[in-house]
């Protein structure tokens, strides 16, 4: 049996806690089925989304210095829930929501278009988070990527991404390297994570992006917006960037009028506008920290007050039945080490 992959606050969940007790995995599906495990196996779109946020933060304060793409993916992640919102019209009084039903109504809610993002969501997920996990468990993390990812032509970005993170990461922990060479190793790191995102982007979001309906990537084009503080309503400019924005010079000089569902507009955006933005806040511990936390903070709430799907999915329990399965607990956050 596995062990136990619920995380408390009582000193439990460091990442080689979280190995299954015979052994740390050997294959690319044996970590997926870890990273699955720290997920609660029935829940609805929005608990699984801030578990999915909560993981993120959880593994950018285990390395903060090294795992930029995490940091950014917990934020955006965050946000992602305010496009889940017409989902929510079918949930019932426990806060379950039924996406079966979400999907059947008409396509005025653009329903379908909203459960598209949900889904790449998930798929990001389910794509890189198991490789962070690895990279941060096993003794030698550069070496198990090596060996897991080696003859995976899908991964071979994702690779050569945590090869500069890790050039990067070793050079900032000699504690004998120059000022010049730790600005060096900075901006390696930068690359790499940079390499993860384009995986992610091109891999990844296109492909679902590309089945979006014309009339969600209009509104998504002119709504898309990333401020790195999560605090409400509080937008920093320093911090804030909107695709719209961004492209509005540039649309009166080309044709077709930029979309955020075009990956080369897309690209051109995050590369110019959002990771510079999230590298001056990253740069500012007292942001980023009290972001992370809020995203951990927000995990906390939903995991005592978890959705449940309904009573006819429920199994009638029978006696000495195992129970089922508890609502995830929040993953300790770390002091940074920068």
């Amino acid at each position: 049996m596995p062990a136990e992959p619920y995380i408390s606050g009582e000193g439990r969940g460091e990442p080689h806690e979280l190995i299954r007790r015979d052994g740390m995995p050997e294959t690319v599906e044996g970590w997926k089925a870890v990273a699955d495990d720290l997920l609660t196996g029935k829940c609805c779109a929005f608990h699984r989304n801030v578990e999915i946020s909560s993981r993120y933060a959880w593994l950018y304060t285990l390395q903060p210095a090294s795992l930029k793409w995490a940091g950014m993916a917990a934020i955006a992640s965050h946000h992602v829930r305010l496009a889940l919102f017409p989902l929510r019209l079918d949930a019932n009084r426990t806060g379950y929501v039924d996406i079966p039903h979400s999907l059947g109504r008409q396509r005025l809610l653009l329903t379908q278009d909203v459960n598209t993002i949900r889904e790449t969501n998930n798929a990001i997920f389910n794509d890189i988070f198991w490789v962070h996990l690895a990279y941060v468990t096993a003794d030698d993390g550069i070496a198990c990527l090596r060996t897991l990812l080696g003859a995976e032509r899908h991964y071979a970005p994702v690779l050569a991404g945590f090869e500069a993170i890790d050039r990067g990461r070793r050079i900032l922990e000699d504690g004998a390297s120059s000022a010049d060479a730790r600005r060096s190793a900075e901006n390696l790191i930068w690359d790499g994570n940079i390499q993860l995102l384009e995986h992610e982007q091109r891999t990844l979001v296109q492909p679902n992006f590309d089945s979006l309906s014309c009339a969600f990537a209009r509104l998504v084009s002119i709504g898309a917006a990333t401020s790195f503080e999560v605090h409400g309503l509080r937008r920093e400019v320093v911090y804030f960037t909107s695709f719209y924005l961004y492209s509005v010079t540039r649309a009166l000089r080309a044709r077709p009028w930029p979309r955020i569902t075009r990956y080369d507009d897309r690209w051109g955006w995050l590369v110019a506008s959002v990771v510079p933005r999230f590298r001056r806040f990253d740069a500012d511990p007292s942001l980023s920290d009290a972001s992370m936390r809020r995203i951990l903070a927000a995990a906390r709430v939903l995991a005592s007050t978890p959705c449940v799907p309904p009573r006819t999915e429920i199994p009638r329990r029978t006696p000495g039945a195992q129970g089922t399965r508890r609502p995830f607990q929040l993953l300790p956050s770390r002091r940074r080490h920068r």
